[in-house]
């Protein structure tokens, strides 16, 4: 099997995953995972994907993260991960995207608006 690769994005988060044979081994920026996200919960949602379809101990997977928070981080992992479980097995599809992890969440911070303190705060109202 040769290199897969796939793109996830989460907010300003940007997750580039290129996925081989092996035993299992997911290098962060070429940190190990539990060096990258010392959070289990982090860890968890980064292989849910794998978990999901029983393959957790079959690929090895090199990811390079950029942008964002470590929850959006993670979240744009899962979804690279995802695609790239998708391109490897087609049949595999339905079961990742009923479980939602195919599904781009765009939700990002909305601009803060000229003549606002925030996106959507306006200043106090005076009548007089």
């Amino acid at each position: 099997m040769e290199v897969i690769n796939a793109i996830g994005r989460r907010k300003s988060a940007v997750a580039r995953v290129y996925v081989t044979e092996g035993t299992g081994k997911i290098t962060i920026n070429k940190k190990d995972i539990t060096v990258f996200f010392p959070s289990a919960i982090l860890q968890y949602v980064v292989k849910q994907p794998l978990q999901l379809l029983e393959v957790a101990e079959k690929y090895d997977i090199k990811a390079n993260l950029d942008g964002g928070g470590f929850t959006g981080q993670s979240q744009a992992l899962r979804l690279a991960i995802a695609r790239a479980l998708v391109k490897i097995n087609a049949e595999d599809k339905k079961n990742l995207k009923d479980h939602g992890f195919l599904t781009r969440d765009s939700r990002a911070v909305e601009r803060k608006k000229p003549g606002q303190p925030k996106a959507r705060r306006h200043f106090q109202f005076s009548k007089r």
